[in-house]
C-alpha cells in the first residue's frame, strides 16, 4: 500500500476549466488514494464560472479551487507529484518546468470548453462533455494496478488513456 496519496496534478495554460475539473473528478474517485491538483501556465486567475456551477450541480466542494500557477508546484517543499496530466494541447507543447520526484506524466488533450462561443445552452453543453471525457479517462486510470506495472507498462497505459476516443471511454 502507498505510505501516502498519489499526487495527480493537471496542467492547462489558463487553468480555469479543464485542469479544474480534473483536480475535483480525482478528489472524488480517488477516495483517499488519490489527491487532485491543478495549475496553469499562464493561469486566468480565476476559476471559470461554469466550471464552478457545473461541479457544485454535481455535489463537488468547489472551497479552496482557484486558478495558480505551475510554479506553485515546482518548488522545494510543494506536493511531490506522482502523476501528471497536460489536459491541453498548449500546455503540452510547452516547456514545463522540472518536477521534483520524476513524476509520470501524459497528454490526455481535450477541447477547450470555455474556449466555445454562442448560446450558454452550448457553452454549458461543452463544459459536461469535458467533464464526461475526464471522469471516463480518470475511472480508466484509476483502476490500473500502480502497484504491479512497471514504470514502462504503466507509462504505456497512460499513454493509450490520452487516445482513448470520447466514444470508446464510456
Amino acid at each position: 500500500m502507498n505510505p501516502r496519496p498519489y499526487n495527480v496534478l493537471f496542467l492547462c495554460t489558463g487553468n480555469s476549466a479543464r485542469s479544474v475539473l480534473g483536480e475535483a473528478i480525482v478528489d472524488r474517485l480517488g477516495e483517499g488514494r488519490f489527491k487532485g491538483f491543478s495549475a496553469g501556465s499562464q493561469p486566468k486567475g480565476e476559476v471559470h464560472p461554469f466550471t464552478l456551477d457545473l461541479l457544485k450541480s454535481l455535489g463537488h466542494p468547489v472551497d479552496g479551487l482557484f486558478s495558480k500557477s505551475w510554479d506553485l508546484y515546482a518548488v522545494a517543499g510543494a506536493p511531490a507529484m506522482d502523476f501528471i496530466f497536460t489536459v491541453c494541447d498548449s500546455a503540452a507543447g510547452e516547456a514545463c518546468p522540472v518536477w521534483p520526484g520524476q513524476p509520470m506524466t501524459a497528454h490526455w488533450g481535450l477541447p477547450d470548453p470555455a474556449a466555445v462561443e454562442g448560446a450558454e445552452i452550448a457553452k454549458r453543453a461543452a463544459f459536461r462533455a469535458a467533464y464526461a471525457e475526464l471522469e471516463n479517462r480518470i475511472r480508466l486510470f484509476l483502476s490500473l494496478p500502480h502497484t504491479s506495472l512497471d514504470r514502462m507498462g504503466l507509462q504505456s497505459r497512460l499513454d493509450a488513456i490520452g487516445r482513448t476516443p470520447p466514444a470508446a471511454a464510456a
